[in-house]
């Protein structure tokens, strides 16, 4: 028997290694993502922008078809913007909250009436450790993926007892390509270079690879985990918001105006004590 699962944001990173992993447990995996060519390198490609409702709803009408109720959805399709909350355009927020959040809301939507309807399923959303982090460089990512986390914690409430379960995932730093494709807000092209290169060597440094996200993924549908938050830093942090929020909304404020010379800082110090 076919078993299907959809995959969003399957051509790189978390996305991708989610999308081999399931495939490796013998599972038909439906890889949406814009760059179709790519997540066609993980199993079955489908080119569609998460942000568009109707896109959305006929790319699920196609999975069902062709396919049957997937058994599997993650919806793991992102973007980040960095930057001050002031530097951000209403044209930054509108593409952030359209792909990060109403990109969750468009799988849940219409895929969750046919996992319903077939009585059986689970539903990954992936967040971030932004969801519950706050920062002074992160306001609409973090927003976005705040938003996230409150969703999958309302739909699993309002999906128990249908069968199909539904968890957030909420990577810390992963090494994906992510770093090299964020937009920081009110930079110029040489101070968002300097910003994306700075991040890039902090992933490759201290970071797990995208597979440690897809791990969590999996043990998220197995165990049918409400939250699972990725690397010891995302779970230090969950656990520092839920027992003193105070501290982390200091934390947020110290972070100064330039956090990105602090984690420069700190990469010197991991990087002289490895030798």
């Amino acid at each position: 028997m076919t078993v299907v699962a959809v995959v969003t944001g399957a051509a790189s990173g978390i996305g991708r290694a989610t999308a081999l992993a399931l495939g490796a447990r013998g599972l038909t995996v439906i890889c949406a993502d814009l760059d179709a060519e790519r997540a066609g390198e993980a199993g079955i490609p489908y080119a569609v922008d998460v942000g568009d409702a109707a896109a959305m709803e006929h790319f699920a009408a196609w999975v069902r078809d062709e396919h049957g109720a997937p058994a599997i959805l993650v919806n793991n399709a992102g973007i980040a913007v960095g930057g001050s909350f002031f530097d951000h355009s209403i044209a930054d927020w509108r593409q952030i909250v359209d792909v990060n959040l109403m990109g969750v809301v468009h799988g849940c939507l219409f895929f969750g009436p046919q996992m319903a309807g077939r009585g059986r399923g689970h539903i990954v959303n992936v967040a971030s450790a932004a969801a519950y982090t706050p920062s002074r460089m992160l306001p609409a990512y973090g927003a976005t993926k705040a938003g996230v986390l409150m969703l999958s914690e309302s739909l699993r409430a309002e999906l128990s007892g249908t069968g199909v379960g539904v968890s957030v995932v909420c990577p810390g730093f992963i090494a994906t390509g992510i770093y090299r494709a964020t937009r920081y807000a009110g930079a110029d092209a040489a101070e968002e270079t300097k910003r994306r290169e700075l991040t890039e060597r902090l992933a490759a440094r201290l970071a797990p690879g995208p597979e440690a996200a897809a791990k969590a993924i999996i043990h998220a549908i197995e165990r049918d985990r409400p939250l699972v938050p990725v690397t010891a830093g995302a779970w230090g942090a969950y656990a520092m918001s839920r027992i003193s929020p105070a501290v982390m909304r200091r934390l947020a404020r110290l972070g100064g105006e330039d956090p990105f010379l602090l984690a420069e800082r700190l990469t010197g110090l991991f990087t002289r004590g490895s030798r």
